[in-house]
């Protein structure tokens, strides 16, 4: 590795630890009461963000959560009591504007996951978790803000931001270490 290597590398991280330290602790808190409570949880995001989203539906059932992701064959409708958790940095992604809808309409709670606080999504959501990042909406010209490609500091702090989401869901639903070992698939 390059001396070169190594400032990229302390770069990408201020710029995530930045981002993070700006995520309001009181809704990211907010969120969690939402999905331990919730009947079920079905979750959906886009392209690499679709890949983080997913990886904490994996969490969320580990921790025993009732999870699903649109898409797969098994995903239940949604209705009252339930939360349709939702993932879309730009704000204006156009499946997940007509998911949000389809959920609010089925009576679920809608919480969204954005960088864009007045995006399309923010004003359709129940709910939103604003991750102040440099995102697809805003990587070019004046705007551009980070050193890493197009929405990769949105979703490097999605994953960081999930992990610290799975600690406080442990703690609120007194899941143990062995009952998550536990859920762990077998299948690999």
């Amino acid at each position: 590795m390059s001396e070169n290597d190594g400032s990229l590398f302390e770069t990408a991280l201020g710029e995530l630890s930045d981002v993070l330290a700006r995520v309001d602790q009181s809704r990211i808190d907010a969120a969690c009461e939402l999905l331990a409570g919730a009947r079920q949880i079905v979750v959906y995001g886009c392209g690499r963000e679709a890949l983080q989203v997913k990886g904490f539906a994996m969490r969320l059932y580990h921790l025993g959560l009732p999870v699903s992701v649109v898409g797969d064959m098994t995903t239940p409708p949604l209705g009252p009591g339930d939360v349709f958790l939702a993932s879309s940095g730009p704000g204006e992604t156009s499946t997940v504007l007509t998911l949000m809808r389809v959920a609010r309409d089925a009576g679920a709670t809608v919480l969204l996951l954005t960088a864009q606080a007045g995006a399309s999504a923010a004003k359709l959501a129940d709910a939103t978790l604003l991750i102040p990042a440099q995102t697809m909406a805003n990587d070019q010209g004046p705007r551009k803000t980070s050193v890493l490609p197009m929405g990769s500091v949105f979703e490097g702090a999605l994953f960081l931001l999930f992990e610290v989401m799975v600690l406080k869901l442990k703690s609120l639903t007194g899941a143990s270490p062995e009952a998550m070992r536990a859920r762990h698939t077998n299948m690999e």
